[in-house]
């Protein structure tokens, strides 16, 4: 049992009691000692501060433009670029061996890559398109309409099939153009199918569908696809692509220097004309990339 006695103020303490007392003492004396200041973080030196190491997605790599971009930029820059191409390219950006990484908006990892604080601001660079490709002989006669919806209503109101596929982005573009078309029946036209074999789907029904204007060229170049892309014009079936520069304060050896740098160059002026006039092959006329830089209003554009 701890010992009890008097103090000089007559109050009766315990030796637990002066124990508790002393050891209070000490944890405010510990408290009161400064913390002691964080040692920052040294990003570390870029591997090589003359070469970009971009990853991007397949779709601007297989349409010829970014290779087209990049030869060019390589004609007025000291810089030399290493790209890959890569569906998962933000895993690969996080294990530090890309600089800037080039995706579609909606890509699913680039929001959680921005988000954690590992990547800049995404800056739209340009779009690709998305194309309504159907049978020759287009029973619903939409060929060469520039409104995605009326080519739906009149879709629907043939009962024309059409095979919907869970590709990104086209679920919910079919249910925007289903809304806007005022909510036809679906039974009998409108066919659920995987994203896999939709393209297989549609081509051995004679049907009508949403593809990558690009993937749906090079598939046609390799198998034999009796449907042509039908309606391309319409801004809904622009996919949006942007780059985002990856932070070298929170992932060494980042060249930021150098993605800044190609990135001002897909931002210039004269790069975003030549976006335009790239073509996936000569069988396609038509616009295959749209610039986008002029939504980055707070970008620091180029001069010249």
């Amino acid at each position: 049992m701890p010992k009890s006695k008097l103090d000089r103020r007559g109050f009766l303490t315990s030796s637990a009691g002066l124990v508790g007392a002393a050891a209070l003492v000490g944890c405010k004396s510990e408290a009161a000692r400064p913390a002691p200041t964080p040692v920052p973080h040294v990003p570390a030196a870029p591997r090589s501060p003359t070469t970009i190491r971009i990853a991007s997605v397949p779709t601007a790599v297989e349409g010829n433009l970014l290779p087209t971009l990049i030869e060019e930029f390589q004609k007025v820059s000291a810089y030399r670029v290493e790209l890959q191409t890569n569906p998962d390219l933000y895993s690969a950006a996080r294990a530090g061996k890309v600089d800037l990484a080039v995706s579609h908006y909606g890509h699913r990892d680039a929001e959680a890559f921005v988000v954690d604080g590992l990547g800049e601001f995404p800056r739209m660079v340009f779009s690709n398109q998305m194309a309504l490709v159907g049978p020759p002989s287009d029973p619903a006669k939409i060929r060469g309409l520039d409104d995605a919806a009326e080519a739906f209503r009149r879709i629907a109101s043939t009962k024309s099939p059409f095979v919907v596929n869970e590709i990104d982005g086209i679920r919910y573009l079919v249910e925007i153009l289903w809304n806007a078309a005022g909510k036809p029946d679906r039974s009998g036209w409108l066919r659920e199918h995987g994203k896999e074999d939709a393209l297989r789907e549609a081509d051995k029904l004679a049907a009508y569908t949403f593809w990558g204007l690009t993937p749906f060229l090079r598939t046609r170049k390799t198998e034999h696809v009796a449907l042509e892309p039908l309606v391309l014009a319409d801004p809904l079936l622009q996919r949006m692509l942007v780059t985002i520069v990856v932070k070298p304060d929170k992932i060494d050896g980042v060249n930021r220097d150098g993605a800044l740098a190609f990135q001002s160059f897909l931002l210039a002026p004269s790069t975003q004309a030549r976006i335009r006039e790239v073509r996936y092959s000569d069988e396609t006329p038509t616009i295959t990339w749209v610039p986008a830089g002029r939504n980055n209003r707070t970008a620091v554009l180029p001069h010249g």
